[in-house]
């Protein structure tokens, strides 16, 4: 019986990560290094009051500035992606990252660490609408929230190792984690330089002539994505609890922080542990249905933490809002670039991420002034509430989402140069740019798949047009 159950589990370890493109796990490589090092988010608000000496009303600034500096950069990375490619942007994000990250270590004076805090916001978040605008280009249509989930997977499991280590480091040396930041952020973009190609589809003339280009404006005018958009700010401000809201109110209820830490924990570990196998679950069901699942999970299981009165209760509400996260990121994540023109992956990631920027800056005002005017149970009803108008605005936007056709075998196109190899799946029939050396791709069905003519590139039929 023991062979038995370990055989399974190897099948469905071997299906859950078979399939994906080589690009794909240097990608993932390269978000797991950078989270594996997110030392100085840890930390950064005893550094300022414990360290540096400065009062908690100073540190909540920088966090606010740091989360400022996100939401101004999501919007320009995006064009960013659009214009200048996925590689590029990754690369000046990166390389800005480590940069800004190791300044701010030696900043003393409180203008300039606002200042560089606000810089080192606007650097990290400018990596994301790339980074999943380039999953999108390299993964199959079929895969891609199971490659979305791996990867939202790798994040979690490096900021868990991460945290661990970052009490560590500071009892050392708080400088020694932003060096350490910088230095893992830099190896990055090494990653990024060496072993990815751009992966922007190149529109032929026919292609532009026939779709309009897409700016800022096209977006906004989007009315279905930009719903998406306000519903995924919902969630998120419901999510942003877990961090700030729920600390407090364990702390005015007389818990200590080693409390809330224990209630927390149980998020991380739940995280590691079920979404590989969640994913493979939900991974080719009705997305509808999935969000509208998790948006109510998320919602309530907030709102049932104003019933909690041990650390134990208060785990079980944490447990219950971790599966709808589980559910909620991958699906979410998908469905944007579903919603999404190819040649404006970039401006439409941005936007998307821009979301859960702002919401990182509303929340701790939300659970703040909701906490002290009319106490915790307020906060969680409210959630609640968010999670209920999260679950119909779901529902509703995508009564009439269409069906996307999934291409189990798809005809490939092998570009060749000096260095490598890249194919170009039918489902974008666009020429792929290439900048650096680039390993094969190491699937059969690429090395087998019949090369196809100029005429039969130009002639492949499109991803079909957004509803």
């Amino acid at each position: 019986m023991p062979y038995a159950v370990t055989g399974r589990v190897r099948r469905a370890v071997s299906e859950s990560v078979s399939g994906l493109p080589r690009a794909f796990w240097w990608l993932w490589t390269s978000t797991l290094i950078n989270r594996l090092g997110a030392f100085v988010a840890t930390f950064m608000a005893l550094y300022l009051t414990l360290e540096r000496g400065y009062s908690a009303s100073y540190a909540g600034l920088v966090a606010a500035l740091h989360g400022l500096g996100g939401v101004v950069s999501s919007l320009g990375a995006g064009v960013m992606t659009d214009r200048l490619g996925r590689r590029p942007t990754l690369l000046i994000a990166q390389a800005s990252t480590a940069v800004s990250v190791a300044v701010l270590g030696f900043m003393e004076h409180p203008v300039a660490i606002a200042g560089v805090a606000l810089l080192v916001g606007m650097a990290s978040n400018a990596s994301r609408p790339a980074v999943q605008a380039m999953m999108a280009d390299i993964v199959r249509p079929e895969d891609r929230v199971r490659a979305f989930s791996l990867n939202y997977w790798a994040i979690n499991l490096g900021f868990a190792v991460s945290s661990a280590g970052a009490g560590f480091i500071a009892s050392y040396s708080y400088r020694a984690g932003f060096l350490i930041e910088a230095a893992m952020t830099m190896a990055c973009a090494i990653v990024v330089f060496a072993k990815l190609p751009e992966s922007r589809p190149v529109r032929t003339a026919l292609e532009k002539a026939a779709e309009p280009a897409v700016g800022m404006g096209t977006v906004l005018k989007d009315g279905r994505f930009m719903g998406v958009v306000g519903l995924s700010f919902l969630v998120a401000l419901i999510f942003q609890q877990g961090s700030v809201g729920l600390p407090v109110a364990m702390g005015e209820a007389g818990f200590a922080p080693s409390d809330y830490g224990i209630a927390i924990a149980v998020n991380g570990v739940l995280i590691v542990a079920l979404q590989i196998p969640v994913t493979r679950f939900i991974e080719h069901r009705d997305p509808r249905r999935l969000l509208v699942i998790s948006s109510v999970l998320a919602g309530y299981g907030f709102g049932l933490t104003a019933f909690a009165g041990s650390v134990g209760a208060f785990a079980m509400t944490v447990c219950v809002w971790t599966l709808a996260e589980i559910v909620n990121a991958p699906t979410q994540t998908g469905l944007v670039v579903r919603l999404s023109p190819t040649h404006g992956r970039g401006r439409y990631q941005g936007m998307y991420t821009m979301s859960w920027s702002v919401a990182a800056l509303v929340a701790p005002l939300m659970s703040g002034f909701t906490i002290d005017r009319f106490g915790a149970e307020w906060l969680w009803g409210t959630c609640a509430v968010l999670g209920t108008v999260a679950a119909l605005g779901y529902w509703g936007l995508m009564r009439a989402l269409p069906e996307e056709p999934v291409r189990k075998e798809e005809p490939t196109r092998m570009k060749e140069s000096a260095h490598m190899e890249e194919p170009v799946r039918k489902e974008e029939p666009a020429r792929v740019q290439t900048g650096v050396p680039a390993p094969a791709v190491a699937v059969e069905a690429v090395a087998s798949a019949p090369s196809l003519t100029a005429e039969a590139v130009a002639s492949a039929p499109s991803v079909p047009a957004r509803p």
